[in-house]
């Protein structure tokens, strides 16, 4: 875990997230798996939430991948799997339409203490953004410790869109 950068605390990341979005009139929906609702909850904590929190899924299985995101195997064609940077970039932009929000974030990973089915190690997420930019990346914390994987998620997913938003700010 020592190659991973110092992340703030969840409660930071989502208040200065949630500040940037109310205050430029922008939404946010949230897909999320092995973070298990860290980042909707956080966000939801901030008073006023609201104005900008639009709503958010905990997609554990594919049963719930077809029963909250209208996923389909047409859908997973061609080689597309969860724990991926294109499925979590797909499930962004699927929960971002879905709620009809300006932004969508999306985490899909494996938390621990096993690894996925897919053959991915524990403590592999990958984090996605969608909206004005999209962005992704895929984070291995080298650890199987379940509650701080789904900790790091979290907060990695929230880091991305904040910094996703400071780089739209000095865009435009």
């Amino acid at each position: 875990m020592s190659e991973l950068p110092a992340l703030e605390p969840l409660a930071v990341l989502a208040a200065r997230v949630g500040a940037t979005l109310r205050e430029r009139r922008q939404t946010v929906a949230v897909a999320e798996s092995s973070a298990g609702g860290l980042v909707s909850a956080a966000l939801l904590a901030i008073p006023g939430a609201s104005a900008f929190f639009l709503g958010g899924a905990v997609v554990y299985s594919r049963r719930a991948a077809k029963a909250l995101l209208g996923l389909t195997p047409e859908d997973m064609a061609g080689g597309m799997r969860a724990e991926t940077e294109p499925y979590a970039r797909f499930i962004a932009g699927r929960i971002r339409g879905s709620h009809r929000a300006t932004w969508g974030i999306a985490e899909s990973g494996a938390a621990g203490p096993s690894g996925s089915p897919y053959g991915d190690a524990p403590g592999h997420v990958c984090v996605a953004i969608d909206g004005a930019v999209i962005a992704s990346r895929t984070i291995e914390t080298g650890g199987a410790d379940r509650v701080s994987n789904m900790d790091v998620f979290a907060r990695q997913l929230l880091s991305l869109f904040d910094e996703t938003l400071r780089a739209q700010s000095s865009a435009g």
